[in-house]
């Protein structure tokens, strides 16, 4: 199960990442990238200037640093002694361990500049950031550190502008989204577009309620420079002399400054026999992979415990296990971090300083060898993973790692982590994972009912969580209550109905005695509203109470609150009623509806006023509309039909919208009436009094 964001996380810093590629291609600094990765996705975060020997205990991660090599001890700036002597293997350690501190406290880069102290940048330096996978850049002396510094700070600003732009958009974009017909479905297709993948909103019980956009691809390369690594206090003093480990999950470049050989490709032949280390091996309980011959590669993994693995020589017998020949030429040394290293899991690369071999190491071209860490084989090719503590006995084969799941389902599992009362404590807000190269962050909705929000996105670019944070706002707002004890107080009510209480008594558990009925239909062919869209309608008319049955939606409003026109809506209200009226009201609902459609307007309201049918007494006017209409009021269907027909003014096509029938339906069955009551409809004596008598039907 991923972890959510926790606040111990270490800390990045507060400004917009700046591409290295961005800072190379200006022409003013004639910048030179010569060694290390060229990756596009390298990004820093400010430019930092020192002449100190062990910078860790003073970055916070993401720097490019800049250096004149003054911090150099004189036995280490002999650039042109013969490899294996005293002074290029004194030079090779102090870059070393000088670049393995800066990788380990979350340098991006390092920038070294020429003159006044040296010609060129060394060999041994060139060497070290190639195995520790440190970009190093070439300043040129015509280019001051200042400048460098200026140019940094100038791009940053160009990202915080471009960020806080695309935010702004963002923005705009999702709450106009918010205000359309389909306000949910909207502002999650506004915030798939705005992170270029997918966005899901999770009912309380896990289900998916609306989806827009599309799941990146998995096995995408992960385009985010991980986090600043958290400065551990167990290494011990910053003049700690053992160079700790490139930091996890940074794959290691197995070459030399004059031919680099790619890290993740694998030895060839059979599989690992397991040995018992030698005595005196300088890690002991690490496990190891090498050949026993000298001059073989040797991987040595951090964990402790587990037991060595070594590939025997060629024809050595191996009972109860497939073996693996290790190349006998061209593999440079790899050795584990002291037992003090910050980068748990992560082998630690060491290629030859010089380029020539060492003595009794072989020639180069051959393949290298690496230890891979759980859980992140090479795409590919066939990854060795060493064994951990508590490994199985020799003869075990190794275990393939599990595939890894596809990014819906683990963003489904995330959604879980933050919804309220999934586990004990304290839920977080927020949680994000990253499955095959598709970021994946899930965040709980404000209004408490278990409402999620995911995202999954193929990058994560400045902003997207802003962003997100927008839309889950909106969301909130748009399926939240919007009562305070609403939701008791309805489940209450519907409680008392049940029990056999009157509508009267339920009533003022609701809010109010007067009530006003609304149908409403999506405008035009929109499509059929569904719980979620139904509920933003019925928040912006002030209720929560609402139904949704086929293409219709009711909802019923307290009286005191006046209905109004909503954007991509038809809607017809009655008049305000009590509840002893409710089913009334809710007819006269829907024939207001049926005249909005037929009309074209977004709004009627049921005219509720003194007429002259009100001079009649009740009962009189019932009993005459009874006998005026018994030839027809067997069949529902002409009753409604000549109803409308006549509220119409005896439109055919407007009563045919009205009613949704063709108009050769509407034709057929106003003739049949006039049939079946033997009246002439074209005379409007007659219209008159059939149209009193269908309102007092």
């Amino acid at each position: 199960m991923p972890d959510p964001q926790s606040p111990s996380a270490p800390a990045v810093p507060p400004t917009p990442p700046v591409p290295l590629s961005a800072l190379l291609a200006r022409e003013d600094l004639a910048l030179r990238l010569i060694a290390g990765p060229a990756e596009p996705d390298t990004v820093i975060h400010w430019a930092h200037t020192s002449e100190m020997a062990d910078l860790y205990p003073y970055l916070l991660g993401g720097e490019l640093l800049l250096t004149a090599g003054v911090h150099v001890p004189e036995a280490a700036r002999s650039d042109g002694d013969a490899p294996g002597s005293d002074e290029a293997e004194s030079a090779a350690d102090y870059f070393d361990g000088y670049v393995s501190r800066i990788v380990a406290a979350g340098g991006a880069a390092l920038g070294f500049g020429l003159a006044p102290v040296h010609d060129t940048v060394p060999r041994a330096l060139v060497a070290a950031c190639d195995t520790y996978g440190l970009p190093l850049l070439e300043v040129p002396p015509q280019t001051t550190f200042s400048g460098v510094a200026r140019a940094v700070w100038q791009l940053m600003a160009q990202a915080r502008l471009a960020e806080l732009r695309r935010v702004t958009e963002a923005q705009q974009s999702l709450a106009a989204a918010a205000a359309r017909p389909d306000p949910v479905p909207a502002v999650l297709r506004q915030l798939a577009r705005r992170v270029g993948g997918w966005a899901v909103l999770y009912g309380p019980e896990g289900t998916e309620l609306a989806q827009a956009g599309r799941i990146p691809p998995s096995g995408a390369p992960n385009t985010a420079r991980p986090a600043p690594r958290a400065h551990p206090t167990h290494l011990g003093s910053p003049t700690d002399p053992t160079p700790p480990a490139r930091p996890t999950g940074a794959t290691p470049s197995v070459a030399g400054p004059a031919d680099r050989t790619p890290a993740s490709e694998t030895v060839p032949g059979p599989a690992p026999r397991t040995e018992a280390p030698a005595p005196g091996t300088p890690s002991s309980g690490a496990p190891s992979v090498g050949a026993p011959s000298p001059g073989a590669p040797s991987v040595r993994a951090p964990s402790t415990g587990a037991p060595s693995v070594r590939a025997p020589s060629p024809g050595a017998p191996s009972p109860g296990a497939p073996s693996v020949r290790a190349p006998s030429t061209g593999a440079p040394s790899v050795r584990a971090p002291s037992p003090g290293a910050p980068s748990s899991g992560a082998p630690s690369v060491r290629a030859p300083s010089s380029g020539a071999p060492s003595p009794g190491a072989p020639s180069s071209g051959a393949p290298s060898v690496r230890a891979s860490s759980p859980g992140a084989p090479s795409p590919g090719t066939a990854s060795l993973e060493v064994p951990s503590a508590g490994a199985p006995s020799a003869g075990t084969p190794f275990d393939a790692p599990p595939p890894l799941a596809p990014p819906e389902e683990v963003l489904a599992e995330l959604a879980g982590v933050v919804r309220p009362g999934a586990a004990e404590g304290p839920t977080p807000a927020s949680a994000t994972d990253t499955v095959g190269g598709v970021h994946l962050a899930a965040y709980a909705l404000g209004s408490g009912q278990g409402f999620v929000l995911g995202v999954a996105a193929p990058r994560r670019d400045p902003g997207d969580h802003t962003i997100a944070s927008v839309a889950s706002v909106l969301l909130s707002l748009l399926t939240g209550e919007h009562q305070s004890g609403s939701g008791a107080a309805r489940s209450a009510a519907l409680v008392r109905l049940l029990l056999g209480a009157a509508p009267e008594a339920v009533a003022p558990l609701l809010g109010g005695e007067r009530w006003v009925v609304v149908h409403a239909r999506p405008a035009g062919d929109g499509p059929a509203p569904d719980a979620v869209t139904a509920s933003a309608l019925a928040a912006a008319l002030g209720s929560a109470l609402v139904d949704v049955g086929g293409d219709v939606v009711r909802v019923l409003v307290p009286g005191d609150r006046e209905p109004t026109a909503q954007p991509g809506w038809t809607c017809g209200v009655s008049a305000p009623a009590g509840p002893h009226a409710w089913a009334a009201a809710d007819t006269q609902a829907a024939r207001a509806l049926a005249r909005a459609r037929a009309t074209r307007a977004p709004l009627v309201r049921h005219g509720d006023r003194p007429a002259l049918a009100d001079l009649v007494p009740p009962e009189d006017a019932e009993a005459h509309a009874h006998a005026l209409l018994a030839p027809v009021a067997g069949t529902p269907a002409l009753t409604e039909t000549l109803r409308t027909w006549l509220s119409l003014h005896g439109s055919w096509d407007r009563t045919a919208v009205a009613l949704s029938v063709h108009r050769n339906t509407v034709r057929q069955r106003v003739a049949r009436c006039a049939a079946l009551l033997g009246m002439d409809l074209d005379d409007p004596d007659v219209r008159m009094e059939l149209w009193f008598a269908l309102r007092d039907d």
